[in-house]
């Protein structure tokens, strides 16, 4: 089977598949915990203005988390994955938090976190510190109110205003004092969100990650765990080496997860992760190798999906979810390639067949007639 895609220098080539599709070890149980952050999927047909008034198809988005779950993983919810801060708002973050919750209540053994932030306070908006608490304590009392775990998300509105590192500690010794549960941070880089630059009060990794570890070691009883997105494996093993005893590491490395997953001599990262959503069939048989202890089973499965993380998750980063989504489509979980905002259009048309390229070579497309099909409409589209 072949397809016409474009090639370097203009025009087209023609690819043939390699790949035969994965198949998932169904009700494997893993030896990490395991998060995908899930995206959503936009309804086109209800959509009279794309990007500023968002219509989600919930129906095959809470479909999709039925997949995620039935693989075996978590679902971290309402995350930038969804586009929050790209076009998914807090009024659509509410409604997906509330039917996720009630969806995984279900499901045996579903499991769910959402994220908790401050996306309805604009940057701009937020005058003080106190300012940036209420934002946080408002989504934490819906999140929470609800009956779900909190992930709490970095901030726009705190980069924004925070002086240092003791308005940073001030704002996270307030929210987890508070909190009724165990709670997930989140330090996203800044190739994710230009916006958090500086976060935890410094640009310096070694200042941050000071500050990171003091509010935690303050609030281990509240701290299930911390995600970092920094893409980069020595300061992700810098933080996981110096986190106290029962305070997990989850991986955010979208670029180097295998080998952060399968950990060193002291220690390994669970994950919760964006590309997991993409690559979920391989991921989960890759993981129930690792908890039979076949290493070498799990590197062989995981290695051909790290080329395609890496050009999903290439910079300009935060459009990575535009190649989530693609995946989606060309696996069938839906029936269109738009995204909130018209985030489709943030990538080219190259970008997508090297995807194509990549998801065929990984074992990650599960009917390679159906991808494609729906490849070749969108290379027409697109003038090829």
């Amino acid at each position: 089977m072949d397809i016409s895609l474009p090639g370097e220098g203009g025009g087209s080539t023609r690819y043939t598949l390699v790949g035969e599709p994965v198949q998932p070890d169904i009700g494997a149980r893993f030896s990490r915990i395991a998060y995908a952050a899930a995206h959503v999927v936009a309804d086109p047909l209800a959509m009279t203005d794309p990007w500023s008034r968002p219509v989600i198809d919930w129906e095959r988005t809470m479909a999709f988390r039925h997949h995620l779950w039935r693989l075996g993983f978590r679902i971290a919810e309402a995350m930038d994955t969804s586009q929050r801060g790209m076009g998914f708002d807090w009024a659509n973050a509410q409604e997906l938090i509330r039917r996720s919750i009630a969806e995984a209540r279900t499901v045996d053994g579903a499991d769910l976190a959402s994220g908790a932030g401050t996306d309805h306070l604009a940057p701009a908006a937020a005058k003080t510190i106190d300012d940036v608490i209420k934002a946080y304590e408002e989504q934490f009392a819906f999140v929470e109110g609800l009956g779900g775990k909190a992930i709490m998300m970095a901030s726009r509105a705190l980069a924004a205003v925070a002086k240092g590192p003791d308005d940073y500690v001030s704002v996270y010794d307030r929210i987890l004092s508070q909190s009724s549960g165990k709670v997930i941070l989140h330090w996203l880089g800044d190739m994710f969100d230009p916006a958090l630059r500086g976060y935890w009060g410094s640009e310096n990794f070694e200042v941050a990650l000071d500050t990171v570890v003091a509010i935690i070691e303050c609030h281990v009883a509240k701290v299930e765990g911390i995600k970092i997105s920094l893409l980069d494996a020595g300061k992700e093993v810098a933080l996981r080496n110096r986190l106290p005893d029962g305070v997990v590491m989850f991986t955010g490395d979208d670029f180097n997860y295998p080998e952060l997953i399968a950990g060193d001599e002291k220690r390994h990262s669970h994950a919760l992760l964006g590309i997991f959503d993409a690559i979920a069939p391989v991921a989960n048989a890759a993981l129930a190798k690792l908890a039979e202890g076949d290493r070498a089973g799990f590197d062989a499965l995981m290695a051909p999906t790290v080329p395609l993380s890496r050009k999903i998750f290439e910079a300009p980063t935060e459009y990575y979810k535009a190649g989530i989504v693609l995946m989606a489509w060309l696996n069938g979980h839906q029936d269109h390639f738009a995204m909130v905002g018209g985030m489709q259009s943030a990538r080219a048309i190259r970008h997508y067949a090297d995807v194509f390229r990549l998801a065929d070579q990984a074992g990650l497309l599960a009917d390679p007639e159906l991808a494609v099909t729906r490849m070749k409409s969108l290379c027409t589209v697109a003038g090829v």
